[in-house]
């Protein structure tokens, strides 16, 4: 009886790999705009304006009043929690920075409320965002 010889494959079959690696791209393509998170809010809008991209906390004033800082609900009727929150964000960031954005039928008033709270919590430097695209779109330009 004849003995069999048996060679090793030296090729590496990258078939199965690249299977992988497509099917990972698709389920990224497809769940990266749903990781978006925020809270929307129709933003004022400006002829002026540029597009920042630092870091700093989050301030979201809704419609209906509610704060939120960074996505996360901050009852205001415990002002106690709102300076603990921002101050713990600071600390975390190493940043004194922040970011208001307030729905345009938000009060002024309640926006000046929240830049004294901001203030008192150590927050020098605040920045208000609004929407310069919404400008050019309503007036025809864009």
């Amino acid at each position: 009886m004849k003995k069999r010889s048996y060679h090793a494959i030296s090729e590496i079959n990258v078939t199965n790999l690249v299977d992988v690696v497509l099917v990972l791209l698709i389920i990224f393509m497809i769940t990266a705009p749903l990781l978006q998170s925020g809270i929307n809010v129709d933003l004022p809008a400006t002829q002026a304006g540029d597009e920042t991209t630092a870091e700093g906390i989050i301030i979201t004033i809704t419609e209906k009043n509610a704060v939120f800082i960074d996505d996360h609900y901050v009852d205001l009727r415990q002002p106690e929690e709102f300076a603990e929150r921002i101050k713990a964000e600071l600390s975390k960031l190493n940043k004194n920075v922040a970011y208001l954005r307030a729905d345009q039928a938000v009060s002024y008033g309640t926006v000046v409320d929240i830049l004294n709270k901001l203030r008192l919590a150590g927050v020098t430097n605040v920045s208000l965002v609004t929407d310069p695209g919404a400008m050019k779109s309503r007036s025809g330009k864009g």
